[in-house]
């Protein structure tokens, strides 16, 4: 399984930012609410950010050698698959509103109450929140490189063994 793809996550955001300008700007245009997530859609977000962290947090001590129960392989690769889903959400999340922020700032003046403007930086800082624990998580997963030596300055296999690039990287 490959790891999460920093580049991925930025193409995700700007694109989700265009989109999330562009709804915003229609909507406002046509005398319609800002396109934001309302404050349930926060708890939302801090829910399946814990619950992600909650179980990277098992995958962790797992790894650090709390090994009281067996970890069950399939439970870590789904955890794996967790984090990586949280971050690219919380991408496609931080570039939606972050676009509709950018889109009421020079509205400021004009309205009161700014509650899409609160809204849209709440909801940036809940898409920040989960890419943070997406990419937290999924370093916990990772599993530490295997020691081959034989203490004789080769590889217990030999010399000429190699490994393949993505094996033995995750819990």
């Amino acid at each position: 399984m490959s790891s999460i793809k920093y580049r991925w996550l930025a193409v995700i955001a700007v694109a989700a930012g265009i989109v999330g300008w562009l709804g915003n700007y229609w909507a406002v245009r046509n005398s319609l609410p800002a396109p934001v997530l309302s404050v349930y859609g926060l708890l939302a977000v801090l829910l399946i950010s814990g619950a992600t962290l909650i179980l990277g947090l098992r995958v962790r001590r797992w790894q650090q050698g709390n090994r009281n129960r067996e970890l069950d392989p399939i439970a870590a690769a789904r955890t794996l698959v967790l984090a990586q889903a949280t971050a690219y959400a919380g991408s496609l999340l931080l570039g939606w509103h972050a676009g509709i922020f950018l889109e009421q700032v020079p509205l400021w003046s004009l309205r009161p109450g700014h509650s899409a403007t609160w809204s849209s930086l709440a909801m940036i800082a809940g898409g920040v929140l989960m890419i943070s624990v997406g990419l937290l998580v999924e370093r916990f997963c990772r599993l530490p490189p295997p020691d081959d030596s034989n203490g004789h300055g080769g590889t217990a296999a030999g010399p000429d063994t190699r490994r393949e690039p993505g094996d033995g990287e995750y819990a």
